[in-house]
């Protein structure tokens, strides 16, 4: 990668995150830290606003936003095919913002880039068995909470077609068992509780904060799942 190429690469890491520290920039980009020091300063000089902040790392000062030039037609093909897994495995809302953000990658692609995008739509089909029923639109509504650190309230069915209404802190979402799974914890039952997302009959962002501070890390609670991973 030269080096014009690698800037480039930089600030787009750094867009794409909070903050960068100079080692996980260095590893990304298989280079020494004093190179990225060197880059960033580049950066800089070149009117790039590259701030630091102790402990925490770069950042790109609030309100700069360089879009992106273009997308190589392998780069392009890659979102493409990856939509088609994202109307497999995710729920409706999710399915209508992917497509959306699919198409402002299209309309930067050149004329013939276009066109062959065109014929692999029309030409990359994937077989699903019916246990991949995605159809409800929760996921973006609990990202954003899991995210936001605030409480959903869902109205949930067991698998005793027992229907019962839950305050959940939610702290993760997991693929598993064919499905989706919300792991939360349940201020009802005073415990984390793993609730699958299709049996979700109603779910309302209370955007009320946790009242819980100490919650465990969803890697760890993976580790008690009856799936390897």
């Amino acid at each position: 990668m030269n080096r014009i190429d690698r800037l480039f690469g930089i600030l787009t890491l750094l867009q794409s995150k909070k903050y960068v520290t100079a080692e996980k920039i260095a590893c990304k980009f298989d280079m020494s830290v004093r190179t990225v020091y060197r880059d960033i300063k580049a950066l800089g000089e070149s009117g790039i606003p590259v701030n630091f902040e102790p402990h925490k790392g770069y950042f790109i000062m609030q309100g700069f936003f360089l879009p992106p030039v273009s997308f190589t037609t392998e780069e392009a093909n890659a979102f493409l095919l990856m939509e088609k897994f994202v109307q497999g495995f995710a729920d409706k809302g999710t399915q209508t913002h992917y497509t959306s953000g699919l198409n402002k990658v299209k309309s930067v692609l050149r004329a013939a880039q276009k066109e062959k995008i065109d014929t692999l739509t029309d030409n990359i089909k994937m077989q699903l068995p019916p246990c991949f029923n995605q159809d409800f639109e929760y996921l973006p509504v609990l990202q954003n909470a899991i995210a936001a650190k605030t409480i959903v309230s869902i109205e949930y069915r067991n698998n005793n077609s027992e229907i019962s209404k839950r305050n959940i802190e939610p702290i993760g979402l997991i693929f598993y068992a064919f499905g989706w799974h919300l792991i939360g914890w349940c201020q009802m039952r005073k415990d984390y509780r793993d609730f699958k997302v299709l049996r979700i009959l109603r779910l309302h962002n209370t955007e009320l904060p946790f009242t819980k501070t100490d919650h465990i890390e969803v890697n760890e609670y993976m580790k008690m799942l009856p799936v390897n991973y």
